[in-house]
């Protein structure tokens, strides 16, 4: 079997930074076990997988595709960053004709489409609600040590933990954060907590970037995602109400960084939009 395949930068218009995404066309039906084990072979965060939903389809015609997502260890029912990479390749190297492309996932249908020179996702906006400090004092600890932290949410939409430092600290604290995020996994076993955000508040001048972030996810096999779409369908939710704000800036701060343009709207969604650099096309062949 052959399968073309791609390696998208996400987030980045700069090849090597941003997030990477491996993104698989899938002319013909997969079984459920090799979706896995190309995902495995990849081991980058994330791996899509577009499909035809009818056989006439066409990917440089068609404007509605089957798309799932996994990471070296599973799948997983939200990420951006390869959504942002799947419709760039259907985009700039299948050259499809559509302005809007819509993808069903296990989140519903996500749509994408061409601004300039950017794509903008089209995602569910997911709030997320104060935390009784408790229950999640250990893995707080686990992650920023004695910080100080300002503010502490939970999103059960997708069972996110996002911590604020405090205003105190600034953008460089945050980079240079020695995060420990195997030692999450001795410390939140009981399934609630699959992603912990940390956040810090951006420039108060309305200069340069709103907030900036980093996210863990080791319980999907991811210690530090470099940009995370889904984490900001959170984090957009939050800093809008914060800062009074829906249209937004935003940067993550891991070591090969992105920027994430963000505006919430009024219908319960929210547009992130990224740009992207192609940086590998090829075949699997097994």
């Amino acid at each position: 079997m052959h399968i073309p395949v791609f390696t998208v930068d996400a987030f980045t218009n700069r090849p090597f930074s941003g997030n990477p995404a491996a993104v698989c066309l899938l002319e013909n039906d997969l079984d459920e076990d090799s979706h896995q084990k190309i995902a495995t072979e990849m081991n980058l965060s994330e791996t899509a997988f577009i499909r035809k939903l009818k056989p006439g389809d066409d990917f440089t015609q068609s404007s509605c595709f089957g798309l799932r997502w996994f990471t070296p260890v599973s799948e997983i029912p939200l990420c951006g960053h390869a959504t942002l990479a799947s419709a760039a390749v259907l985009f700039h190297v299948q050259k499809n004709t559509n302005s809007v492309l819509t993808f069903v996932t296990l989140s519903g249908e996500l749509k994408a489409r061409q601004v300039e020179d950017h794509i903008v996702l089209d995602l569910p906006l997911c709030p997320a609600y104060p935390q009784e400090l408790k229950e999640v004092e250990e893995l707080i600890k686990a992650a920023v040590g004695d910080m100080s932290v300002q503010d502490v949410r939970y999103s059960p939409d997708t069972k996110k933990l996002l911590i604020r430092l405090s205003d105190t600290y600034e953008r460089s604290v945050l980079e240079e954060l020695k995060v420990s995020a195997q030692h999450f996994l001795s410390v939140e076993k009981t399934g609630k907590v699959k992603g912990l955000i940390l956040t810090v508040k951006g420039n108060s001048s309305g200069k340069g970037h709103d907030f900036y972030s980093r996210y863990f996810a080791p319980w999907y096999g991811v210690l530090e995602d470099p940009v995370t779409g889904s984490a900001h369908a959170v984090l957009s939710s939050y800093w809008s109400e914060q800062l009074g704000k829906k249209e937004m800036l935003a940067f993550q701060c891991s070591r090969r960084g992105g920027a994430l343009k963000i505006s919430v709207r009024s219908d319960g969604r929210v547009d992130i939009a990224g740009q992207t650099a192609v940086v590998l096309k090829g075949n699997l062949t097994f």
